[in-house]
């Protein structure tokens, strides 16, 4: 006999079960799991079944009529639905009120089966495009679709983890809570007594989603060939779906996503994550901590339990974020049966079946562009999308950056409190048509992801701009990220044919105070380090002009009468006018007073803390000698002005004497 031992999974999780292979004389072989609370449990599957586009095509190539019966099964209702839709209008009814057609199309989709379902569930999280007689019943299709029979259930829960469920668990609901789209889900009680959740998978899954993906990724490749305003990789898109699925169906890499999740996000204020029992876990079955909560769409419950709906999507904005821009691993599926309000008011995640994630050089380029559309850069922000892979960087920008200037001008208002990712995709869209832009792979998640958390932040508060929310953290981030990106992209915001900018760093910084995790001691500790770094040089000399303009508006009073004595004390004519300062300096100095203002309300500021740390400060040789820097500019510009107003009154009088 050969024993071939598999390591546990996770490398964090010590009671994960250990997969061994026994394998007989006769060459049978079968797996066992031994863990510290589960011992001998046969299993069928060790490794994990991924998405392989060649080995799907290569197995339907042999089987042409499977696929044909299948397009048929799909053709065949949906024309059906279609043209009922068609004599409806016909015949006057008004489709959007009709509540027997949104039931067929729940069950039209339910009927074509898991891949269709999917579409269902993104289109049942946009209020704003979908009628609410629809709305409400493509809601049904988180998780209430028709289960299948609890034998198939519990025959898969014996065969993945080794023992019958009575054997199991202590108690498990005689029928499932909830139907998805790939499993549905029991409520149980473990013999250790903590209550969980056991999801079980549909039976036939990968056969009856591995054709749809096939179907549909010849359809994108024949309309990627012969549709030349069709420039977007949909072959990449569908084949970045069909990743994301598969990884869907091994519940071993689900309960991996959780942790890893937890373990990223766990600790942000009011973020809640359950704990995965690994050895009550394996490819088709999945045991978790038993949630509470309250879908957020339920508004009126959620609000009859004192909780706060309208905060908890604020919570869920700020977790995405972070998933987007900070991490990159971010959940690709936040439709309202995954996001729970718990009693204790959290907001907690479920099904991590469906995650992704965004590389560095994608997460840097989308904090860029969010800067560049609030702040109406349209060229850095055709740039951006070279950057990120929309466009090739051989493009000619000059017709696309004023096409950007329309798309946001008319993109329900001016302000970045008014900006909406629905209708900017749109706007987007239309665009791509006329210009050579082309939506990698990568990017067909992540929109999908704000665009179902902005749906349902628009079904909670139709006010809810989820641009507004992210825009604060975006500020933090440019003001405390080391990165070289941003701080070149913070060095672009911040000046503009080498002027600085004060209304902009005013913008940035009350934005920044509005973020829960701004540090405002951070941002002076690595300000002072940056501006006096080489790399900082050019926004230190240039602050440095800008300061002293700032300061003109006051300083030039003081001088002035400082020339008046001393021309006054060596016989010089004294003309006592005093100088006025031009419009520019005293808007200067008004930034300046408004940022000192921020600066003093921003959560954190306290003199009496800041005192040690400017002690601190004083003694750090690279702001010593940043300080020596500004005090020989400020001392070389103030010697130049005095020396020209002392000339200036010399020449004057030179003048006034040749007159006479």
């Amino acid at each position: 006999m050969i024993v071939k031992t598999f390591p546990p999974t996770s490398r964090k999780t010590e009671d994960k079960p250990q997969v061994t292979e026994v394998v007989t004389e006769n060459g049978q072989s079968t797996l066992v799991v031994s863990s510290p609370k589960y011992i001998t449990q046969p299993h069928l599957e060790t490794e994990a079944i991924l998405y392989d586009a060649a080995e799907i095509r290569e197995h339907y190539r042999h089987r042409p009529l499977q696929v044909f019966q299948r397009i048929v099964a799909v053709l065949r209702p949906t024309l059906s639905f279609v043209l009922g839709l068609w004599w409806d209008s016909r015949r006057g009814i008004e489709m959007k009120k009709d509540h027997r057609r949104a039931v067929q199309l729940r069950e039209l989709l339910t009927q074509l089966g898991p891949a269709y379902i999917k579409i269902g569930q993104a289109l049942s999280t946009r209020p704003d495009l979908v009628p609410p007689a629809y709305l409400e019943e493509l809601t049904r299709l988180q998780d209430q679709l028709p289960p299948f029979p609890n034998e198939i259930a519990y025959q898969f829960i014996e065969e993945e983890l080794g023992a019958p469920p009575p054997e199991i668990y202590a108690e498990l609901s005689l029928q499932p809570i909830a139907a998805a789209s790939l499993g549905q889900v029991y409520k149980g009680k473990l013999k250790t007594g903590e209550e969980v959740a056991v999801k079980v998978q549909r039976p036939d899954l990968r056969d009856k989603i591995t054709i749809d993906l096939f179907i549909l990724r010849q359809l994108a490749a024949w309309v990627q060939n012969r549709v030349k305003r069709i420039r977007s990789d949909l072959v990449g898109i569908l084949d970045e779906l069909g990743d994301r699925i598969f990884e869907e169906m091994d519940y071993i890499h689900e309960g991996e996503n959780a942790e890893r999740f937890f373990e990223l996000y766990g600790h942000i204020k009011d973020i809640y994550v359950p704990k995965i029992y690994w050895e009550y876990t394996n490819r088709r079955v999945l045991t978790m901590e038993w949630i509470n909560g309250t879908k957020l769409t339920q508004t009126a419950e959620i609000n009859a339990k004192g909780i706060d709906a309208r905060y908890l999507i604020e919570v869920g904005v700020q977790c995405s974020l972070r998933q987007l821009l900070e991490h990159g691993f971010f959940h690709a599926d936040p439709h309202p049966g995954n996001l729970l309000a718990t009693p204790e008011g959290k907001l907690a995640y479920l099904d991590f079946g469906m995650m992704s994630e965004v590389q560095p050089p994608q997460r840097y380029g989308l904090i860029e562009a969010i800067v560049h559309v609030v702040n109406r850069d349209f060229e850095g922000l055709a740039n951006d999308y070279v950057k990120l892979d929309f466009l090739s960087p051989e493009t000619d920008l000059t017709p696309i950056i004023p096409a950007f200037a329309r798309v946001f001008a008319d993109a329900q208002g001016a302000s970045v409190a008014d900006l909406n990712i629905k209708s900017i995709t749109d706007e987007l869209s239309a665009l791509m048509y006329e210009y050579p832009f082309r939506v990698p792979p990568y990017y067909a998640l992540i929109i999908r992801s704000l665009v179902t958390l902005e749906g349902i932040a628009i079904y909670i508060d139709p006010e809810f701009k989820v641009l507004n929310e992210a825009y604060p953290y975006v500020a933090k981030r440019l003001l405390t990220d080391q990165a070289p990106q941003l701080r070149t992209s913070l060095q672009n915001l911040l000046f503009k044919d080498e002027k600085f900018r004060w209304n902009r760093l005013e913008n940035l910084l009350k934005n920044a105070k509005r973020n829960q995790d701004y540090d405002l001691n951070l941002v002076l500790n690595q300000g002072v380090d940056f501006l006096s770094s080489e790399r900082g040089a050019f926004i230190r000399d240039k602050m440095v002009d800008e300061f002293l303009n700032g300061i003109n508006a006051v300083g030039k009073n003081v001088l002035h009468n400082f020339t008046y004595v001393l021309r006054e004390r060596v016989g010089l004519t004294a003309i006592n006018e005093t100088p006025k300062a031009t419009v520019e300096q005293e808007q200067t100095l008004e930034h300046i007073k408004r940022i000192l203002n921020i600066l003093r309300e921003t959560g954190g500021f306290d003199p009496m803390k800041l005192a040690p740390q400017m002690a601190q400060l004083l003694v750090n040789p690279d702001v010593q000698r940043l300080g020596q820097q500004v005090t020989n500019r400020l001392t070389q510009k103030a010697l130049a002005r005095l020396i020209r107003e002392l000339l200036a009154v010399e020449q004057a009088q030179n003048t006034t004497s040749k007159s006479f």
